[in-house]
Parts: structure tokens; C-alpha cells; sequence
């Protein structure tokens, strides 16, 4: 598998002319769209693993939940501008309407994600898969509050 930087770095670049002449509401929900399927990609691929879809591979795990650690650590609210809401977007507005709560659900994806990245650099196959529990349960949780 490739790294992923280079597997992103084309994508970014295409997205970013693609978006050029967009108007920021549409530079936003294309920046937030991209971001998650950034997470969906990798948490899909751990999760096939956990669940016994996929044979488990713990140094393929560990790619997926590092880069899952770095792709949250982006600014995501930067995604989410003040009148972003959209008929594109899976977005609720119910973001808009409590801020400190979807700023809190980011910040705890981030914390777990890179719980899950520690983990998975472990090799315990047992703590790579309790921890992607936890994990998950975060991205459903911010799910279950703001995505329609």
C-alpha cells in the first residue's frame, strides 16, 4: 500500500482547482466531504478488520489508525464556517446551533484516535481492538448528534 501522503497529494490538488472558482459555502462543505471520507476510509478498513470481514493485519491496522490520528488532527472546524449549511452536505445545522458541543465531539476524535494510533504502534492485537471500539463509538456519537 502506498504511503499516504503520496495517495492524498494528487487528490488535495485536484480538489483544490476543482474548488477554485467554487464559492466558499461550496469550498467548505468539498473541504468537510473530503475530510471524512479521509476518516470513513480508514475507521471502514480497521473496522472490517475488527469485525473479521478483512484478515486482521496489525502493521496495515497501524497505518490506518496513524493516519486516522493525523487526518484529526486537522482543523475541522475550519470545514464548518458560520452559514455553511447545505442541501450537499450531510451536515445537520444542528452544529451551527451548538458550536461547543461539535468543537468538544473533535476534540475527543482526536484524543481517541490517537489513543488508537498508540495502541495499534503497541501491537496488541486485543488493545488495537478494544481501542478501535472506543474509537468508533466517538465518530458514531458526533454521528448521532450532527449528521442527518
Amino acid at each position: 500500500m502506498p504511503n499516504i501522503r503520496y495517495a492524498v497529494a494528487p487528490a488535495i490538488l485536484l480538489a483544490a482547482t476543482a474548488v477554485h472558482a467554487a464559492d466558499p459555502v461550496e469550498k467548505a462543505v468539498d473541504y468537510r466531504q473530503g475530510l471524512m471520507n479521509v476518516y470513513a476510509w480508514n475507521v471502514t478498513s480497521m473496522g472490517d478488520m475488527v469485525k473479521g470481514k478483512t484478515e486482521f493485519d496489525a502493521a496495515v491496522f497501524a497505518r490506518h489508525a496513524k493516519d486516522l490520528a493525523a487526518a484529526a488532527q486537522l482543523e475541522v472546524m475550519a470545514a464548518f464556517p458560520e452559514d455553511s449549511v447545505n442541501e450537499d452536505s450531510d451536515a445537520s445545522d444542528t452544529i451551527w446551533l451548538d458550536l461547543d458541543k461539535f468543537q468538544e465531539k473533535s476534540q475527543a476524535l482526536r484524543d481517541q484516535s490517537a489513543k488508537l494510533a498508540e495502541a495499534a504502534a503497541g501491537g496488541d492485537e486485543v488493545a488495537m481492538k478494544e481501542q478501535f471500539g472506543a474509537t468508533a463509538k466517538t465518530c458514531k456519537g458526533c454521528h448521532d448528534d450532527f449528521k442527518n
